[in-house]
């Protein structure tokens, strides 16, 4: 197949699947995580992705069944093929001609008259020479040795038993792998609320003067001027990107690690509610902080923009980010039983690298979760704007 057929084909189709969803570029590359323009270029051939998991993604946000799916591989896989430049041959290198043997050079008279002292035998003086020849004689030497001073010891460069010693680096060493940034940035945000409809948190103070629950959007805010902790369920929104095009990084598991366990605190429990709306968790993983070894559990996820919402089929590790095709994961993490605090750790390799992070609730503090089971839940009365008393929650996390 020509080149431009291919990736005429490829990009024909992702026009056809964007027209079925109905949804704008904008909008449809907020759930993919990519620029408008990006989608544009892929759909109108000008760029080939490198990475089929954007690609499946929309297809599944479009509304692609599986073959619909696996045929739209095919078609990426030839257009990228396409694309990618030939290797060319290396070009030979012409072997250097060989060089004239040089003439010896004469020697420098200080090593000639050098070699005259050391390898020409003295001729027997005869007992007749006079006291002055013998002086001239000795004074030639001296300068003979002189001269081989001058020849073997330059200026700047170091006499002695030093001389002989290796010279030492200024070059200072090179940075461990280990120390190395990972190859990718990431931030998580704990303070997201179930389906963008509410949240439970507990606060140590009663009804008395405590204000209207916050939006969303201030909610990060409002649990540190409270001091409150996550109620049954945490929920942290992470996203990743990777720091190079062309470089990609493998994201191999992500592991629960719960570092401290006590009795469900005996606070009050506040339950924030300002209506739902569309929600997206393409990447939703469960974990149960009640298990003694929990595990981040992938979930089917869940498209809610659409008039009647759909189901996204739960993925699992490994998932593959570069700069321009980053990832984003959800984690819930519920407890009926205990005070868990709790990291997530993220274990990753690319290009022969490998390494872990650990995700917490910033500057280093884990998360913190608290059941709430059997403990009256209060609820806010947007009409008498005062906190009312429902009934005991009777939830398990």
């Amino acid at each position: 197949m020509p080149k431009d057929a291919a990736v005429e084909e490829f990009s024909a189709r992702l026009r056809a699947l964007k027209a079925r969803g109905g949804r704008s570029y904008e909008a449809l590359g907020r759930r993919l995580n990519v620029s408008a323009s990006t989608l544009h270029r892929y759909c109108s051939g000008a760029t080939v992705p490198e990475r089929f998991a954007v690609i499946d993604r929309m297809a599944g946000l479009c509304g692609a069944d599986e073959d619909e799916r696996r045929k739209l591989e095919e078609l990426w896989t030839r257009a990228d093929h396409s694309r990618r430049p030939r290797p060319q041959e290396p070009e030979r290198e012409p072997q250097p001609e060989p060089e004239p043997e040089e003439p010896e050079r004469e020697r420098a008279p200080e090593l000639a008259a050098l070699g005259t002292l050391t390898t020409a035998p003295a001729p027997r003086r005869s007992r007749s020479r006079s006291w002055r020849a013998a002086l001239v004689a000795g004074a030639g030497a001296a300068v003979v040795a002189l001269a081989l001073v001058l020849v073997l010891v330059r200026p700047g460069l170091p006499t002695g038993p030093e001389a002989t010693a290796p010279p030492t680096s200024t070059t200072p060493p090179s940075t461990p792998a280990e120390s190395a940034p990972p190859p990718f940035t990431w931030t998580a945000d704990s303070q997201v609320w179930q389906d963008g409809c509410g949240h439970v948190y507990l606060v140590d103070r009663g009804l008395r003067g405590f204000g209207p629950p916050p939006p969303p959007g201030d909610a990060a805010v409002w649990a540190g001027a409270n001091r409150a902790v996550h109620g049954g369920e945490t929920l942290v929104r992470i996203s990743l990107q990777g720091r190079s095009p062309s470089s990609a990084v493998v994201l191999q598991a992500l592991h629960v690690r719960v570092v401290g366990r006590a009795q469900p605190l005996p606070w009050s429990a506040y339950r924030m509610d300002n209506g739902c709306g569309g929600a997206v968790t393409p990447r939703h993983f469960a974990v149960d902080l009640d298990r003694p070894r929990p595990l981040a559990r992938p979930v089917d996820g869940y498209d809610a923009s659409g008039a009647e919402g759909r189901t996204i089929p739960a993925v699992s590790f490994p998932y593959t980010v570069t700069s321009a095709d980053p990832e984003e994961l959800l984690v819930t993490a519920r407890t009926a039983g205990c005070d868990c605090r709790w990291y997530l750790e993220l274990a990753w390799s690319s290009e022969g690298r490998s390494g872990t992070v650990r995700i917490g609730d910033g500057e280093g503090k884990p998360f913190r979760t608290s059941g709430i089971k059997g403990r009256p839940v209060h609820e806010y009365d947007p009409v008498g704007r005062r906190w009312i008393t429902g009934a005991d929650s009777g939830q398990s996390g």
